[in-house]
């Protein structure tokens, strides 16, 4: 017994090392990530926080963003969930953080190709494909715990599922459950929705089987166990779940009550269209896939750490080209690329040609339908398809994360093709077409691009850039616009050359194996180095040591400024503060302190972002140009410029200034935490109940909508 699963327990443990090694030495030193979500989090629940240590109470609500809100969406705790959750710890081998997030990618992937019979080597391949492909690092570094969690129980909740159609129907049922469970628990309801696509292309893959071999009731009766697993999954997150659905029917996730103008924007019950496709994969960025800095990477590393590509550049405009970011792709921005290894991509290529059956197709039609759908804006008729007629699909944003779905399939087809070819090296012969088509679409395409770079991709300036620049006269726009090409072009060529060689290398070794030069092990070996060097470099660009800061430098975010000191000194703790020297809607610092009118969540009440729209965002334009006037007195501002701010108790207002530092100025107009007015008016319906604040002073008047108006009094 221990002989036969002593090469699992080294592959477990080479995980282990791997994923310690990857982060070492800031886990070793006990240094923290500090990504936008890690430093975010320090302030967005701190009340709670606060609440639960002094009382064991774990509150639902939290006053300090967005003037209150439920907080069922940060970080949700239940009683009913603690099992599951020490079993899950249990399954992490009580790793530190970091390290676990990375091992259970690892592990997962790991546990799904050994169920399907794949050998230790071939599974470990696999697993390194999958966990170390760029967004996992990447969404790491970010903060975005809770995705990485999802994502890596995805692939073993497959291996439950493939289980149970294998037959082993308790053991494929229970994997199921426990591992749908953890994925529920994770709380990333839109990476549990697109594996359901997955999924359910898997499963008529396996009724196309059951058919062919007439095991049809076979076939159902899997079905079955794994509906009563999908029931035991749910039934232990039923109370998260539930208070997400009913949350969600007051966030923006749902439809608003209002009759807007640019109707065409809107969707029956979810996100608005161009909030959902907003950040969008492009079209030839796509090519990532391939060769990682097709569009730069990342738009938070500057030119100047391309030290070679720089160098295109004359010394004299050096530091003028080199501030700029090196991503020039479509989105807004991004922390990197979605990259899967030049070399995984070649085997999934060629494993559409020489691997068989139905669930090859259905890997192929989830990995075109993953990249159509990242297309967002870019390719709207058909995300306008899934908008309106796929039920849920509005309710989810940034389209192109659900490239995810390719970074699955992808590996997991590559390693099948892998299979095949150790089975039966004579294939590679017997298919030699498909072999050298398969290296052209992937390593003499990025040949093609390394030679021919502006063929291809005649633009590297995005037009946000262009816009940046539009006050220089024609000649130096010209003039700046191609040195930015230049060492933009040297950083995708330099790329390019590196994936054809990556492919060059892994086209050599299966060659060698075919010849006989190699043996089956050492050829796995071999690839899984390949695969392991080529995508830990690359990730390694945007997630490595300089990341990492100490707890006490993290923590450094939340200590008091003078201007905080001031504000705090308030005896009355009913108030809310303006913090303007932040990104009022995008920052959750102000919050560690105080109860906030601004902060950062992507599941705010619809009502409130309907109200920063009309109200507050234009009042604070107001703001700054009435401070002006008044010198700073805040008290002398007009009633009728601020009401939105001032009925929302807005006592402290914290001002930029041009030293770096900030000045609180109170307003003696906040109306405080409630007050008696002398008139309320019914209004038709929400569109005239969010316009009528623009015309009345809510010290004295109470607008409502009529269907409140019982409730209200009169």
């Amino acid at each position: 017994m221990l002989k036969k699963i002593l090469p699992d327990v080294i592959a477990i443990v080479a995980f282990v090392v791997i994923s310690f090694v990857y982060f070492s030495p800031a886990v070793l030193q006990g240094r923290v990530l500090a990504g936008d979500d890690h430093v975010g989090m320090i302030g967005a629940n701190q009340d709670v926080v606060d609440y639960r240590d002094a009382t064991g109470v774990n509150s639902r609500w939290t006053n300090s963003i967005f003037s209150g809100m439920p907080n069922y969406q940060m970080a949700p705790s239940y009683q009913s969930q603690m099992p599951l959750k020490f079993l899950g710890k249990v399954y992490h081998l009580f790793l530190p953080n970091y390290v676990w997030y990375l091992f259970v990618l690892l592990l997962g992937f790991y546990i799904m190709l050994r169920v399907l019979g794949l050998s230790v080597l071939l599974s470990s391949l696999g697993a390194v494909a999958w966990a170390f492909s760029s967004y996992f690092p990447i969404i790491i570094g970010a903060g975005h715990i809770w995705k990485v969690m999802v994502l890596a129980y995805i692939p073993p909740t497959i291996a439950g599922v493939l289980l149970t159609y294998k037959g082993k129907y308790v053991a494929g049922g229970l994997l199921t459950a426990f591992f749908a469970a953890l994925q529920i628990c994770g709380n990333h309801l839109q990476m549990t929705y697109y594996f359901l696509i997955v999924m359910f292309l898997l499963v008529i893959a396996e009724a196309v089987l059951a058919v062919r071999a007439k095991e049809v009731p076979k076939f159902l009766k899997a079905t079955g166990v794994l509906l009563i697993a999908a029931i035991i999954a749910i039934g232990i997150n039923i109370s998260n779940l539930y208070h997400t659905y009913e949350y969600s029917k007051e966030s923006m996730r749902n439809g608003s009550e209002l009759v807007k103008a640019d109707a065409e924007n809107q969707t029956a019950d979810g996100l608005e269209r161009d909030y959902i496709t907003q950040w969008s994969y492009g079209i030839g960025e796509t090519f990532s896939l391939l060769i990682p800095d097709v569009k730069g990477g990342a738009s938070n590393i500057p030119l100047s750490s391309h030290k070679a590509a720089i160098r295109k550049v004359p010394a004299n405009n050096r530091q003028y080209v080199a501030q700029f970011g090196s991503y020039w792709g479509e989105q807004p921005g991004t922390s990197g690329p979605v990259y899967v290894g030049a070399f995984v991509l070649f085997l999934f290529i060629l494993g559409i040609f020489i691997v068989k059956g139905p669930v090859k197709w259905a890997l192929v039609v989830a990995t075109v339908l993953s990249i159509l759908l990242s297309w967002g804006n870019n390719f709207m008729w058909f995300t306008n398809l899934f908008i309106d007629h796929m039920p849920l699909y509005s309710k989810f944003r940034t389209v192109a994360s659900i490239l995810v779905i390719a970074e699955f399939t992808i590996p997991f087809l590559g390693v099948l093709a892998l299979k095949q070819i150790i089975d039966d090296p004579a294939i590679l012969k017997k298919r030699k077409g498909a072999f050298w088509a398969s290296a052209a679409l992937t390593g003499g395409l990025a040949l093609l691009f390394a030679v021919m770079p502006r063929l291809f991709f005649p633009n590297y300036v995005s037009s946000s850039e262009l816009a940046a620049i539009s006050s220089l006269n024609e000649q130096s726009r010209l003039l700046f616009t191609g040195m930015l090409e230049d060492v933009r072009v040297a950083i995708f060529t330099a790329d390019a050359w590196r994936s054809f060689a990556i492919v060059a290398v892994g086209v050599v070794l299966l060659l060698l194996y075919r010849a006989g030069k190699l043996k089956a092990n050492v050829t796995l070996a071999l690839c899984a180095v390949l695969c392991l060097v080529d995508l830990w470099s690359v990730d390694k660009r945007y997630v490595n040591d300089s990341n990492f800061i100490t707890p006490k430098a993290l923590n450094k975010v939340a200590e008091k400024s003078p201007a905080d000191e001031a504000i705090l000194m308030d005896d009355d703790p009913d108030y809310r503060v303006l913090n303007l020297s932040v990104n009022v809607f995008n920052d959750n610092t102000t919050s560690y302190w105080h109860k906030s009118i601004g902060g950062y969540s992507a599941v705010k009440l619809r009502r409130y972002q309907e109200m920063i729209e009309e109200h507050i965002s234009p009042e604070i334009l107001d703001l700054y140009e009435e401070a002006g006037k008044s010198g700073g007195d805040l008290g002398a501002i007009p009633v009728e410029k601020l009401p939105v701010l001032d009925m929302l108790n807005t006592r402290y207002i914290i001002f930029p200034l041009s030293d770096g530092s900030a000045l609180p100025l109170a307003n003696s107009n906040a109306l405080g935490n409630g007050w008696f007015v002398d008139k309320v008016i019914a209004v038709d319906n929400a569109d005239e109940e969010l316009s009528m604040l623009h015309g009345i002073n809510p010290a004295e008047v109470a607008v409502t909508d009529k269907a409140f108006i019982e409730a209200v009094g009169n």
